[in-house]
């Protein structure tokens, strides 16, 4: 028996800076309470810090990179759309 597959639905948009802002801000207040915490923290646990860090390090550059690349990809969009043929 087949079935007739519907179309897939649009890809969702959304608010990538907000994204990135939010996650960001998690991984920055997690490394705020574990330096906090630091004499509480066995020592074979203390990798969650470097964890937390390479979070908060990677979501400051999303919040870097995210808007350049939008621009980039859009120019590229306005480029290929004014293009004869």
């Amino acid at each position: 028996m087949t079935r007739t597959r519907r179309p897939s639905p649009p890809p969702l948009e959304a608010n990538d800076q907000l994204v990135a802002s939010v996650i960001t801000a998690g991984w920055a207040t997690a490394l705020v309470v574990l330096l906090a915490l630091w004499e509480q923290i066995p020592a074979g646990q203390r990798w969650w810090i470097w964890t937390c860090a390479t979070g908060t390090a990677m979501g400051l550059f999303g919040l870097w990179f995210v808007p350049r690349m939008k621009r980039s990809r859009a120019r590229s969009a306005a480029r290929r759309n004014q293009s004869p043929g």
